[in-house]
């Protein structure tokens, strides 16, 4: 499902900005940017997300989740079912809840004629250092 190139990069970067699709159990769609995601095999990803978040709210109603990750000439289209794997990272100061997303099909919606030249840039701004050392307590708990 993943390509081994872009889950090998998933990997190695750590934080790897996505846009999260959840919907609710009538049916509406929310969009979020996240960066807490990391695949575990081609065809499980798990990502954390505040536990407040309309995102958890809307996996633990109807599981129903789709991520767009875009990297080198990918802009991959993954829909899947979602888990909650672990309530709470105890590690964390605030609720951070832990998903496991199977993959049931991955599509590449890139347009013909066009292409994707890297990776979204993304840097932290504000306290570098500590989210620097929330980044890696997350990463921890989505490998473990």
């Amino acid at each position: 499902m993943l390509p081994k190139e872009l889950l090998e990069l998933m990997q190695r970067v750590g934080v790897f900005p996505t846009v999260l699709t959840t919907v609710d159990k009538e049916g509406n769609p929310h969009l979020t940017f996240i960066t807490w995601v990391y695949p575990t095999e081609d065809r499980t990803v798990r990502i954390a997300l505040s536990s407040n978040a309309k995102s958890a709210k809307n996996i633990l109603q109807t599981g129903k989740v789709g991520l767009m990750l875009i990297a080198q000439d990918k802009a991959l289209a993954c829909y899947g079912e979602a888990n909650l794997l672990k309530e709470r990272i105890e590690e964390v100061k605030f609720p951070v809840s832990v998903f496991e997303v199977k993959l049931t099909s991955t599509e590449n919606n890139l347009f013909p004629g066009g292409t994707i030249t890297g990776t979204i840039p993304f840097m932290h701004t504000g306290d570098l250092q500590g989210a620097g050392e929330l980044d890696q307590l997350v990463l921890e708990a989505l490998k473990a």
